[in-house]
């Protein structure tokens, strides 16, 4: 399992698993090929940060977050990769076909969480295979190398300097290398504040 993705996508660099992190396993994550792909590619990052996973430990942690986020997550999501612009994939409780959960893509930039109708072992084998464009823009990442940007590193995203819900433009010069904990605290309680107002209505109390 996995040939496809193995061949599609270059290894850069790999994290090893922290001493007395957080090893709790989800029960989310007992499906087909979730094991064998963790036991290959756990805190793997390839094409240079254009898609990485995340460590056990970080699973946990970065569950956490999204849910704190979008609150209409809590208890049925968990976090296993994410891309260069700090979106997180997610596995979906709520979402199922087969018995086995779908796809989320979480996006703290624009404040969306996008449906992608696709299993763990199909999505990694197929869609990111096949059509990486609708999930990981590739294009957009080297377009931003191309800019003499270094790579983010794997605590790093690029992400939005003002994000699109605030009214941000949707282009590189809206852009920035960030830290990715940063990002997602600072959009989070943004996003939070806006999540219930009418369109238009003038946010007091951040700066961006």
């Amino acid at each position: 399992m996995f040939e496809r993705f193995s061949r599609k996508y270059q290894l850069t660099f790999q994290e090893t698993l922290a001493t007395g992190g957080d090893l709790t396993v989800s029960p989310l994550e007992r499906i087909p090929g979730f094991e064998e792909f963790m036991a290959r590619y756990e805190g793997a990052t390839f094409d240079h940060g254009l898609y990485r996973v995340h460590l056990r430990e970080q699973r946990t942690r970065w569950t956490a977050r999204a849910e704190e986020a979008f609150p209409t997550l809590k208890g049925r999501v968990s976090c296993f990769a994410y891309d260069w612009l700090g979106r997180q994939f997610a596995l979906d409780n709520a979402r199922r076909q087969g018995g086995q959960p779908l796809i989320l893509l979480l996006e703290i930039g624009t404040g969306e969480i996008l449906e992608i109708p696709l299993t763990f072992a199909d999505f990694h084998e197929n869609e990111l295979v096949d059509d990486p464009d609708a999930a990981l823009l590739p294009g957009l990442f080297q377009d931003w190398l191309a800019l003499k940007h270094n790579p983010p590193r794997p605590h790093e995203c690029v992400g939005y300097k003002t994000p699109l819900f605030l009214g941000g433009a949707d282009t590189l010069d809206n852009m920035e290398s960030t830290d990715m904990d940063v990002y997602w605290t600072l959009f989070g309680q943004m996003l939070a504040k806006v999540r219930n107002l009418p369109e238009g209505t003038p946010i007091k109390g951040f700066t961006v």
